[in-house]
């Protein structure tokens, strides 16, 4: 989550705000609501004890409204599109998509963690957390980063500053776990507060990438798949229930940010395009599902039927955009109508 918010570019949104603004904020609300509204018939069946349909139908909502900002940026950098305009907005949209989506997690999180006289408190803490970060810490991350800028390019950064690096990391994700919104939050927000340009964010890449995407990330899949009993999926019933929770989180991902791209004067194969990539979960649905289960708001079918939810979603990414792109070149389309300038 820390290299996550390392490649997190705000730059992008300046771009095409307005655009990019309409076309995440729909493809964040369409699958809250919709998922929000399936959670009527999903509570009675795998509503945990103790929790309350609010902070289950919210948790439903939220896990319906991820999009997988690393897999999506992947996706269009293996079609070598991720410079074009279609690339740009798709992603920006999934920049802003996913911070949006982490704050509406890191709000979940502080209710369900709390009882409802001390969310109040939860709340003041993160915003208290937020204000440090900004005022504090931003600074000595901007200042360690110039600090690297004027010393011998070819040298590698100085154990010293990668001490810093990762003890402010380990401290954020502390924080942020005494909190009660998870560790992760933490990372993810220090890792957005370096400057993703420059000799620090490329060496911190280098030293790191190796170790995550080798060692770690696969750990984070098999230990998702471990916690995952297909099994529990076993009546006629829930695999209606699962096949529901796969359609109206495409529905909601897909129609939401095709109706807005169509509505910012978009074609209709470059707004399905967008639509397509938004619905890319992977990585980010599993964080947000394992979090779920953690907390005891998933039941362990429920989990079950979510990560294939995500494995689906994902899974058809690839070949709905083969589809759209049969006989068209997407790296030269998303070209704005007149009426959309």
């Amino acid at each position: 989550m820390f290299l996550v918010g390392l490649e997190l570019d705000t730059r992008e949104l300046r771009r095409s705000p307005h655009t990019t603004l309409a076309i995440s904020h729909a493809s964040i609300l369409a699958p809250f609501l919709l998922g929000a509204t399936l959670a009527l018939a999903l509570y009675p069946v795998y509503g945990q004890r103790g929790v309350s349909f609010t902070v289950f139908s919210l948790f439903i909502g939220v896990s319906m409204s991820v999009t997988a900002f690393p897999v999506l940026a992947r996706i269009l950098t293996d079609r070598r599109i991720q410079t074009s305009p279609l690339g740009t907005i798709a992603i920006a949209c999934a920049a802003v998509d996913d911070a949006t989506a982490w704050c509406l997690l890191a709000f979940v999180s502080g209710v369900a963690s709390a009882a409802l006289g001390s969310a109040a408190i939860t709340i003041g803490l993160v915003a208290a957390y937020l204000l440090f970060m900004y005022v504090a810490v931003r600074p000595l991350a901007r200042w360690l980063a110039a600090r690297e800028e004027r010393q011998d390019r070819g040298a590698p950064v100085s154990h010293t500053v990668l001490a810093i690096v990762f003890g402010v990391l380990l401290l954020s994700a502390a924080a942020t776990e005494t909190i009660g919104i998870h560790a992760l939050f933490g990372a993810f927000l220090f890792g957005a507060m370096l400057p993703r340009e420059g000799r620090l964010a490329v060496q911190i890449r280098v030293r790191l990438e190796d170790t995550v995407v080798v060692l770690l990330l696969p750990v984070f899949f098999a230990f998702t798949g471990m916690r995952t009993q297909i099994g529990l999926v076993s009546s006629a019933a829930d695999w209606l229930l699962c096949g529901a929770i796969i359609l109206v989180a495409t529905l909601g991902k897909f129609g939401g940010s095709f109706a807005a791209a169509r509505l910012n004067g978009l074609g209709w194969r470059e707004s399905s395009a967008i639509g397509v990539l938004m619905n890319t979960r992977g990585l980010m649905e599993l964080i947000v599902l394992n979090v779920g289960l953690d907390m005891g708001v998933l039941s362990p079918t429920l989990f079950a039927m979510l990560v294939l939810m995500a494995l689906v979603t994902t899974f058809a990414t690839t070949p709905a955009l083969d589809l759209l792109a049969r006989g068209h070149r997407l790296a030269d389309a998303l070209r704005p109508s007149p009426r959309a300038s």
